[in-house]
Formats: structure tokens, sequence, C-alpha cells
């Protein structure tokens, strides 16, 4: 029996959740709430370093999901090089 690794199974949980519209949903309203308080904040540099950072974080680690996810979908999950 093939046993399943960790990252595998975060990866498919992943996909499932970040798939959904109530994902989107969710991420829009975290930029429309960054933007409304952008004049409470005075639309400092920290307020502009919040959206930058969370976007760059959530970025990178997509980058690697929709890797393994590709890699799954083409059974070359294995393959390395």
């Amino acid at each position: 029996m093939h046993k399943t690794s960790l990252f595998t199974r975060f990866a498919k949980l992943s996909s499932v959740v970040t798939g959904k519209p109530i994902t989107f949903v969710l991420a829009a309203f975290v930029i429309i709430v960054w933007a409304f308080t952008g004049p409470l904040f005075s639309y400092s540099d920290t307020w502009q370093l919040v959206i930058n950072t969370g976007t760059t974080i959530v970025t990178f680690l997509m980058v690697f999901l929709i890797q393994n996810t590709q890699n799954r979908d083409t059974g070359n999950s294995d393959q390395v090089g």
C-alpha cells in the first residue's frame, strides 16, 4: 500500500479549500478591509507593507502548491531534475 506524504495530503486539501468561491470572497474581503483602513492609518508605509508582505507570502507558498498539483496531474510527482 502506498503511503501519501504529509505534504501531498496538505497540498490536496489546500487545492480544495483555495478553489472554493468562499475563499475568493474572503480574500476580496481582506483587500476591501485593508483599503478602507487606509485613511485610518494615513496611508502609511506600514499600512502598505502589511498588504504587500501578506500577498507576497501567500503568492510564494501558492507557487509550490500549484506546482505540486500540476505534477500530480501529469504524473511527474516523484521526478527530480
